[in-house]
């Protein structure tokens, strides 16, 4: 085996690693992808020789392109970008180092970050990365490091609620909604919501948010009833969710952020691009 080889088979072990980081920092899973193989082209470049913890190296690599291109992103954005779902409907198994403990309420609030910000919250708080090395990769020291993932950190703790532990109460309580959709039951829908539930709905455009859960439970029964009978329960991004699947087409995804036994929030996905590829096989 000669050393590009061996390098690749390293590079490989640790994609799912990579990936976990990307996605966290990007919040798509086709972006993702791209950083890592921008990242593979470096360590190519510029071998290992001198590389002494390779996981470490990549993961700080993948930060800086997933750094480089959350800055382009912003400095060209004209639409709202749209996050990008992951959903699991062959069990909970898979992928579970990607969607532990990112659920879309989550990189909801990610986006809001500027992305010094994003980046140290995600390298040191997710992946323990030191500040000395966040540090030469905002250009600031490691205090200035420690105070943009403190700040990141205190806004992550008031905006994203943590969800149930329990995966069955959570299905539960999808289960709930669910079906007081089908029946057009706006007192059974409530009854599911927190009162201060947040509705976020991720187009192309940019849509209002809906809070509280009158108002919510008008939204889904106006909007949302006819879609109803077509919706399956399913993991996104580790937790209870639903998909929307007509004529074998998905249509939405929805992830739900269950807290105290009630819906705290629901992130709507609708966007074709970001649901053409999903599998709606299993």
């Amino acid at each position: 085996m000669d050393d590009r080889q061996w390098l690749a088979e390293r590079f490989e072990q640790n994609r799912p690693h990579l990936r976990a980081v990307a996605y966290r920092m990007l919040g798509s899973l086709s972006d993702a992808d791209d950083a890592i193989q921008e990242s593979w082209l470096r360590l190519d470049r510029a071998g290992a020789d001198d590389v002494a913890d390779l996981r470490a190296w990549l993961t700080t690599v993948v930060g800086r392109v997933s750094l480089d291109m959350l800055r382009a992103r912003r400095a060209r954005r004209e639409n709202a970008f749209v996050l990008e779902p992951v959903v699991q409907t062959a069990g909970p198994e898979a992928e579970t180092e990607l969607v532990d403990s990112v659920g879309l309420a989550l990189l909801v609030v990610l986006e809001t970050l500027t992305p010094n910000e994003r980046l140290s919250f995600v390298l040191h708080d997710m992946f323990g990365v030191p500040f000395d090395e966040i540090a030469t990769m905002t250009d600031r020291t490691p205090e200035a490091a420690r105070q943009l993932a403190s700040r990141a950190r205190r806004r992550v703790q008031e905006s994203a609620p943590t969800p149930d532990p329990d995966l069955r109460e959570q299905r539960r309580v999808v289960d709930a909604f669910l079906a007081a959709s089908r029946a057009g039951d706006f007192d059974a829908l409530v009854e599911v919501l927190d009162p201060d539930v947040v509705f976020r709905r991720h187009a192309r455009t940019p849509q209002p948010t809906t809070v509280g859960a009158a108002a919510t439970a008008r939204e889904i029964l106006s909007r949302g009833s006819p879609l109803a009978p077509f919706a399956r329960t399913v993991l996104v991004n580790g937790g209870a969710g639903a998909m929307v699947v007509v004529n074998e087409r998905v249509v939405a995804v929805v992830g739900f952020t269950v807290v105290d036994g009630r819906i705290a929030a629901l992130d709507l996905i609708t966007d074709g691009r970001k649901l053409s590829e999903l599998d709606t096989k299993h």
